[in-house]
């Protein structure tokens, strides 16, 4: 997991090269409970980093999710909206988009997991 970052609103990014999948914290999916359904963007929007791209409900709440770095969106997890509940069992591993990153790639305003493990509590 070393290789993720995580914002201050508790999403994830994964950079690969010129690719970066986006996902959820294990806090955020542990603080909204048993997820029930995600509204995520169509393949082609473009956003900024902090912009927000789709929400994500619970049982108990609902939420809007920011991407955490910018670019454009080139696949999304279809299988999320049959079966969001996937994201309450491995949401380190369960990605909701992958985008093609914006360039220049700025990591600096995002967290290392061990300092947000820190503030997430």
């Amino acid at each position: 997991m070393a290789e993720l970052r995580f914002s201050n609103t508790h999403e994830w990014v994964k950079v690969d090269g010129k690719e970066a999948l986006v996902g959820i914290s294990d806090y955020a999916q542990h603080s909204l409970g048993d997820v029930v359904f995600v509204d995520l963007p169509s393949v082609g929007d473009t956003f900024s980093a902090g912009d927000e791209f789709g929400a994500i409900e619970s049982v108990k709440a609902a939420s809007e999710l920011n991407i955490p770095i910018g670019g454009k969106v080139i696949a999304v997890n279809d299988a999320l909206l049959d079966h969001p509940e996937t994201i309450n069992k491995d949401p380190l591993n369960t990605w909701l988009i992958k985008i093609e990153v914006a360039s220049p790639i700025d990591l600096s305003h995002l967290l290392t997991l061990e300092a947000y493990e820190k503030i997430a509590k």
